[in-house]
């Protein structure tokens, strides 16, 4: 049976096409509907739609559930159409009537939407923490490296001197700068459309700012129009969030398959953490960085996947806002997985000292000579016009010596400050906040 079904089925084949994904989707957010309900609950009690005596059974039976699923033994049984209608159910069956009653005031919409903002709270603080434990690392990296040169790169052309620390830092400081989509992102996140139903209010005298303060929110969508509309907004927006810092991941990822290849040799990592050739014997193969490059792509694709479906939909509930889902929960995985596995690799770098010594990079310090001739005295075209006719007739002989010292360059790679514009931005999310409210749900 369906919480909306009433003497009609519907086919097997519609049922099964319209379900799709959802089961596998519904575990996940499965705690967060039962911490939902019970500040739902407690909110009715307020306003006489529950006894304190109803309050107190849908309490129990709710945080026994809760337990069932911290121990994985919570399950949707065949036939029951999603974790809403299993909690409902299950209370029914062992409470009776009462159990009917939780649903007064709201609609699955609503329902739905509290549960998807709660775990997309939840999931975005795994990705920052994982975000950080990588940030940390390639600040390490950065200030063990800060003195190893390396070549850097304009149209993939050697042009200038750099290193690996000024390479390392750039990657932490892009992490940092992602934290500003999420942000923007978390933000939506934190806001609480219960209360809106189907998307036009109830005639229940609800308490809307109760089940806010109840369930941590920061905020909530006033309008229930806006509260039902937001679904989709609040996706995209987490999509871009994610995009942003596959991007960075995916840039470092493709820097180091080109800084593995035999004809760079800049990094190395341990034979067990590369794959081999099946004729190929010397084969080292980048497979994990390979991997994290093409996860990051698909990653990067999910804002333009949900901008699409959600094109043409009206004001109001859709069915296609189902699908959601499919994209945004599985990104959420690829990116922990490789914000992991980057880490874990590393962890094990392997930095190729010296690389500038050799005479083949020795074009790489014309920039060098051409300033050191300008605080000479000598103008700039005219230091410019030197150092490119010595280049051309093979006379260019630089001192290999780097001496920047500006702001973030390679004399001064502002590691600190780096530091600070993370620290900075993750104290912008109250994660802290949110778990008291639990437990304040789960204990009273």
């Amino acid at each position: 049976m369906k919480l909306w079904q009433k003497n009609t089925t519907s086919t097997k084949e519609v049922e099964q096409f319209t379900i799709g994904r959802d089961p596998e989707f519904d575990i996940v957010l499965a705690p967060f509907d039962v911490l939902g309900s019970l500040a739902h609950a407690t909110m009715l009690e307020s306003i006489d739609l529950l006894t304190k005596e109803e309050l107190a059974i849908l309490k129990k039976g709710l945080k026994d559930i809760y337990q069932e699923i911290q121990e994985g033994t919570f399950t949707i049984d065949p036939g029951v159409e999603d974790v809403h209608s299993q909690v409902e159910f299950l209370l029914t069956e062992r409470y009776g009537d009462v159990g009917k009653k939780l649903h007064s005031g709201r609609s699955r919409n609503d329902q739905v939407a509290v549960d998807l903002k709660l775990y997309y709270r939840a999931v975005i603080q795994e990705v920052l923490d994982d975000a950080k434990a990588l940030f940390d690392l390639l600040l390490t990296l950065a200030e063990k490296h800060q003195n190893d040169l390396m070549p850097g790169y304009t149209h993939t052309q050697l042009a200038m001197p750099s290193s690996f620390g000024l390479w390392f830092g750039a990657m932490a400081e892009s992490l940092a700068e992602d934290m500003e989509l999420w942000l923007a992102a978390y933000n939506l996140a934190d806001r609480n459309p219960l209360g809106s139903a189907a998307g036009y209010g109830s005639s229940f005298p609800l308490n809307r700012t109760m089940t806010t303060r109840l369930l941590g929110f920061k905020d909530m969508h006033y309008n229930v129009i806006n509260a039902q509309n937001n679904r989709g907004k609040t996706e995209k927006a987490i999509a871009f969030a994610m995009a942003g810092m596959a991007g960075t991941l995916n840039r470092l990822s493709a820097d180091i398959i080109i800084f593995m290849n035999q004809h760079f040799g800049f990094v190395k990592f341990p034979d067990n953490l590369t794959t081999g050739s099946s004729i190929m014997p010397h084969k080292k193969n980048p497979d994990v960085f390979e991997l994290i490059r093409a996860k990051a792509n698909q990653i990067q694709s999910g804002p333009q996947n949900l901008m699409m479906q959600m094109t043409n939909t009206t004001t109001g509930y859709h069915r296609d806002l189902q699908l959601l889902k499919e994209t945004t929960f599985p990104d959420f995985e690829k990116l922990k997985d490789c914000l992991q596995i980057t880490k874990f690799m590393l962890e094990h770098i392997e930095i190729k000292p010296d690389i500038l010594e050799d005479k083949f990079y020795k074009h790489l310090f014309s920039v060098e000579v051409v300033n050191d001739l300008v605080l000479q005295g000598m103008p700039f075209r005219d230091a410019y016009k030197k150092v490119g006719l010595d280049i051309e007739s093979d006379d260019f002989a630089p001192d290999h010596t780097v001496n920047h010292s500006h702001e973030g360059s390679i004399g001064q790679l502002c590691l600190d400050e780096i530091r600070t514009k993370m620290e900075t931005a993750l104290a912008k999310f109250d994660f802290s906040a949110i778990e008291t409210s639990y437990q304040k749900l789960l204990e009273a």
